[in-house]
């Protein structure tokens, strides 16, 4: 029975890592343990860590910090977990990252809006200009440091969905903004943010 076992939970990782996407259908992505972290997942350990299935983020106002995931997400996918901006003003999810261009799915303090926009990433460079990018729709809310959000992203059928403690609410289309429709994850914090209960599921 062990030995049954423990070749199904073999023949289940093998499955995931040859996907070429984060989540299969028959199997939800979340993080759990570093090595899986470090597997799956570009970044700096200096920036990003994982203890006790929390995701922790430091950057800083002239260096974010970014990870980005190694893997693309799939055409229809669900994204749930709960963000703490613990210092500074923005957290952003990166959506769809290829070729340096993304969408921007993100919260931000200082405006007090959850915003979708167009972004740019250049790893290599800190310049202002080669980073974020302009609004395309954005919503009010009252956010807070040290306060934890609980955020829904869902794709479906080119339509982005962002919601954030199930009462914010954005939508657009992917194509009809000229967005990208296809790509990898990232995580973005301009201070130091928490991330926990991080799932990842295809949907139809």
């Amino acid at each position: 029975m062990k030995i049954k076992h423990l070749t199904f939970l073999a023949s289940t990782m093998l499955l995931i890592s040859c996907s070429g996407t984060i989540s299969t259908a028959k199997k939800e992505y979340q993080i759990t343990k570093t090595a899986a972290l470090k597997s799956a997942w570009n970044f700096n350990p200096n920036e990003w860590r994982l203890q006790n299935d929390t995701l922790t983020g430091n950057g800083g106002p002239m260096h974010w910090g970014v990870i980005e995931s190694k893997k693309k997400l799939p055409k229809n996918y669900e994204i749930d977990f709960k963000v703490n901006i613990v210092k500074e003003s923005l957290f952003e999810v990166m959506l769809h990252i290829d070729q340096e261009n993304y969408i921007r799915t993100y919260l931000y303090t200082i405006d007090q809006n959850i915003v979708i926009g167009r972004g740019a990433y250049n790893k290599n460079s800190d310049e202002y200009s080669k980073r974020g990018g302009p609004t395309l729709f954005k919503k009010p809310m009252q956010l807070e440091n040290n306060k934890w959000y609980a955020v829904k992203i869902r794709v479906s059928n080119n339509q982005l969905y962002f919601t954030v403690n199930n009462q914010t609410f954005l939508e657009c289309s992917i194509e009809k903004s000229n967005l990208n429709q296809q790509g990898k994850l990232g995580f973005i914090t301009n201070g130091h943010a928490k991330i926990s209960q991080l799932t990842i599921r295809t949907i139809p």
